[in-house]
């Protein structure tokens, strides 16, 4: 999804061609697993990090085309909306001073933004929704200029046949409305975790993220509002699966199928990373139905359609510098934000726990029901760190427990695997261990500066920005 497209209108015909070579570039895929030829080295991750850019009264900037161009910087490029923006990482290895050069170079780069965001009279923030944000924000005026991001709001309501969006989310409060376009998508932004993985643990991988999400979810929890109104503990993950409500294929599935296009998954891996591209294929119909030029060997159309179907866990499949393909998953569930050291200590947690399942000796999807795992998702989505969590022998335990006395422990253990310095375990997984036990993520700080705050939505905003330039972890924060 991140390449811009020639054109934004699509006839009967594109679609007929794009279909014809998703089939022939998934047959070709399908052969490369039986063929082994994927690259082995799978001590490389990365991420994208959405971000806000925010006017002096702390609401949103629609400033990105102007800021990007000032930035000039490739790694920081356009959002849906124009308010939006996405920082990127180089690709990085797995071992010794990995988190803390993560960390130095995700400083770098914010304060670059930061200082190009001043001199158009703002900021840029990362959370995962702007408490500032109206509905009336999410428009077509503020898309960025892009046909892709046209293209996608035409098929979207294509596939809906013109229905509008409805977001019904109830949890302290209720909201429930409805929107015209797909610019509600714009309102959640997120960490977004990228391993490249061996194609023989590739399947373990992959259902390791799925066990490991509602636990990254309680953990990292940093939106709690939407239009002014307090609803889930990690509001980001339904209101993103309700802003691009479109099914798969099927009668009506388009509108009420149930395979969503974001979505937690169908269940476990049990073969290969090949059963999501084949999924892909026969359930869910071309968003962008483009039209490339590109070798079917460098898979171009079945990329693009797997960039418009956005499970909680994505596989993905590149090309490094000699051409030879690679597979990667992409841990999609962390809210962004609240402070760049929270992010990465959340990465460490994350890349730790996720390398220290793959390598039991009983495979822990065996130990977890699927249904259990979907299950911790959204019960820690809604609940937070006051979740009550299935884990391995599915035996439940609320999530403050898990994390201190099993989460934790297995991410030490998987990063030590990784020969990450004790320098680096020690002290991002000792941030995981403090926010956890004083239960101040950054939704609950959150939460509790709005309720001595009067819900004042901007000064909550506003106190978020300056807490987040000093740096600190949120477990520190004070209300």
């Amino acid at each position: 999804m991140g390449n811009e497209i020639p054109s934004d209108h699509f006839s009967l015909e594109d679609h007929q061609l794009f279909n014809a070579q998703l089939q022939q570039e998934t047959s070709i895929f399908d052969q490369w697993f039986s063929q082994n030829r994927f690259a082995d080295e799978q001590r490389m991750f990365g991420y994208e990090l959405e971000a806000w850019l925010v006017d002096e009264n702390c609401r949103p900037l629609p400033a990105n085309e102007q800021f990007l161009k000032m930035l000039n910087h490739p790694l920081v490029v356009p959002e849906l909306a124009s308010f939006n923006v996405e920082l990127n990482s180089l690709p990085q290895h797995l071992s010794g001073s990995a988190f803390s050069d993560m960390q130095h170079n995700l400083n770098q780069i914010f304060g670059l933004c930061r200082r190009q965001a001043q001199l158009l009279n703002g900021d840029i923030l990362t959370i995962g929704i702007l408490p500032t944000v109206r509905q009336k924000d999410l428009s077509l005026h503020n898309m960025s200029d892009s046909q892709r991001y046209r293209a996608l709001n035409e098929q979207v309501l294509r596939l809906r046949q013109g229905r509008p969006l409805q977001i019904n989310i109830k949890g302290e409060e209720h909201l429930r409305i409805e929107h015209d376009d797909v610019m509600l998508e714009a309102a959640a932004t997120s960490f977004q975790l990228h391993l490249q993985v061996p194609l023989d643990k590739a399947k373990r991988y992959y259902n390791a993220a799925v066990i490991l999400s509602g636990s990254m979810v309680a953990v990292t929890g940093n939106a709690p509002f939407l239009f002014g109104k307090h609803l889930w503990e990690e509001t980001r993950i339904p209101l993103f699966e309700q802003a691009v409500a479109v099914g798969g294929c099927g009668q009506r599935a388009e509108v009420e199928g149930d395979l969503k296009r974001v979505f937690f998954g169908t269940g476990y891996i049990e073969s290969s990373l090949m059963e999501c591209f084949q999924e892909n294929l026969e359930h869910f119909p071309a968003i962008l139905p483009v039209l490339f030029e590109d070798q079917p060997e460098e898979l171009a159309h079945l990329r693009l359609h797997n960039g418009t179907i956005w499970r909680w866990n994505r596989p993905l499949v590149g090309f490094d510098e000699q051409g030879e393909p690679h597979l990667r998953i992409e841990h999609r569930v962390i809210s962004a934000g609240p402070s760049v050291v929270d992010i990465v200590a959340n990465a460490a947690l994350f890349v730790g726990a996720i390398n220290s399942l793959i390598e039991q000796q009983q495979p822990p999807e065996c130990d977890l029901a699927f249904n259990h795992a979907r299950r911790n998702f959204y019960q820690a989505a809604r609940f937070g760190l006051k979740a009550d969590l299935y884990w391995l022998g599915n035996k439940q335990i609320d999530a403050r427990t898990h994390v201190l006395q099993q989460l934790i422990p297995l991410a030490r253990s998987g990063l030590e695997r990784l020969d990450i310095s004790d320098k680096d375990i020690c002290f991002y997984l000792d941030i995981i261990k403090q926010r956890v036990t004083s239960g101040q993520t950054g939704t609950n700080w959150q939460q509790r500066y709005a309720a001595n705050h009067h819900y004042d939505m901007q000064a909550l905003t506003a106190a978020y920005a300056t807490l987040q330039r000093q740096g600190e972890p949120v477990h520190v924060w004070p209300v």
